[in-house]
């Protein structure tokens, strides 16, 4: 089999004899071409060129947003039988998409499951995306405190810090202490017309958990699936209290956010969301700047996966 590895040498958890081992594996398994991302938005270049190339796997081997940006080059044409299909090898802090498939989180359980999987046409999963505007997810996409938290955890790695489970924490706390928690600015239509209330914060997931705290499953919406539209899970308010009721709902039970407050749509083929002013924007992860209005679609039968 052809395949394609692309490396993302800045991933969190990546070391340089750990890879060149997995790689030299993948290497006898299969005839592997390497190569290393030097850019934002390069493992998209690279994935477009080896879909329209006919490259019969592209291996992503980083974490969620080295996936992300993979995808988006194998759909850049849009779903069908000439994408190939899409392995991973995590290499990330959270690695929410490998995780919600079931793959192994440490890289060397991943690529022996992978080689397996190179080995067997019956290793393979079709599975459903979501596009944000003209962005292709494999998990989720957030708009408001989520993707706010988001931004400044990028910031933090910028300046040197590890994407740990504690910054984001610390992050997220910092965010909402400097957020505007009196006036909510999203606003938004689902199918069939139904109006959504203001809302401070909207996220959009197709598949469960929404990300991972080390080993907890974050369940914002425990019903979201890669075989299913997406979920919408949004809240109307800030209030310290039912934050904090919400944070321990989504943490320490299987039925997600509960309340009066709290917006939750199953299974939606897709959904607009506006906003009064610029409101942070993450899709996979990734913070992507502000927005004003997004449009988000369910793509059923998206992509073939590796498993």
């Amino acid at each position: 089999m052809q395949a394609l590895v692309v490396v993302n040498p800045n991933a969190t958890t990546m070391r340089r004899r750990t890879g060149d081992v997995l790689l030299a594996a993948l290497s006898a398994r299969a005839d592997v071409t390497i190569a290393t991302t030097t850019h934002r938005e390069h493992a998209v270049e690279l994935g477009a060129q080896a879909s329209r190339e006919r490259v019969e796997a592209v291996i992503a081997y980083g974490g969620d947003g080295t996936v992300n940006e993979v995808v988006n080059g194998l759909l850049a044409d849009g779903p069908g039988p000439h994408v190939p299909v899409l392995g991973v090898i995590p290499g990330g802090s959270a690695n929410v998409f490998a995780r919600n498939l079931g793959l192994p989180n440490d890289p060397l359980e991943a690529t022996a499951r992978l080689l397996r999987a190179l080995a067997s046409p019956t290793r393979r999963r079709t599975v459903g995306l979501g596009r944000a505007g003209e962005r292709w997810f494999t998990f989720n996409a957030g708009l408001g405190l989520d993707a706010e938290t988001v931004h400044a955890v990028e910031q933090a790695r910028h300046r040197g810090k590890r994407a740990t489970t504690g910054l984001y924490l610390r992050s997220a706390v910092r965010s909402y202490l400097h957020a505007d928690r009196r006036h909510p600015p999203i606003h938004g239509v689902l199918p069939g017309g139904e109006q959504l209330p203001e809302l401070f914060l909207a996220l959009v997931t197709n598949s469960s958990p929404w990300t991972y705290l080390g080993p907890i499953g974050v369940r914002a919406a425990p019903r979201s699936s890669f075989d299913a539209g997406l979920d919408l899970v949004a809240t109307s308010t800030l209030s310290p209290p039912v934050l904090l009721k919400h944070v321990a709902e989504i943490l320490g039970t299987r039925q997600g956010a509960r309340g009066p407050d709290v917006v939750h749509r199953h299974d939606l083929p897709w959904l607009h969301l506006q906003a009064v002013r610029p409101v942070a924007l993450q899709v996979d992860g990734d913070y992507l700047g502000t927005v004003t209005d997004l449009r988000c679609q369910a793509v059923p039968d998206a992509l073939r996966v590796l498993v």
